[in-house]
């Protein structure tokens, strides 16, 4: 029999990633497994802005990822599971290949924001790359897709 001991569920606070949530927690719920929350902060690239508007740092970024992190966090453990949570640097699908290959989860749950053509084409998929270079079984939820999980 499967057993699902942890899942990893990166989160980019987009409508996707929060119902990828939702899921991770009903199977978190439904094994006794354990829920490891992931934010990844992509370093901005070097360049001036002769606008002089304010362009967020990654320690801005770090901020308010983990100050929203702790309020998913948080409902999670209220709900009895197991959870906890990380921030890490750099491109996210190297990030979540890292972090679930680290914590040898068997189960990624992601959003994926399901962009299309010359959107897709300039910065890629992450849910994509993930799916095809992840040691374990990839989830992959989208905002807009049929619920398979409910309140009863």
């Amino acid at each position: 029999m499967f057993k699902i001991h942890t899942i990893l569920c990166p989160v980019d606070f987009s409508d996707a990633s929060r119902k990828a949530v939702q899921y991770a927690r009903e199977f978190a719920a439904g094994m006794g497994a354990s829920i490891h929350l992931l934010s990844v902060v992509e370093p901005r690239p070097m360049a001036v802005d002769i606008t002089l508007n304010y362009v967020p740092l990654e320690e801005d970024l770090e901020k308010a990822a983990a100050e929203d992190l702790k309020l998913i966090l948080e409902e999670l453990l209220r709900a009895g599971l197991k959870a906890e949570c990380s921030i890490e640097f750099g491109s996210p699908a190297d990030a979540i290949l890292d972090k679930a290959e680290a914590l040898d989860v068997n189960l990624l749950i992601m959003g994926s924001h399901g962009k299309k053509g010359l959107s897709r084409f300039i910065m890629g998929s992450v849910a994509e790359t993930v799916v095809r270079k992840a040691n374990c079984p990839v989830l992959i939820v989208k905002s807009e897709e049929k619920e398979f999980i409910g309140d009863e």
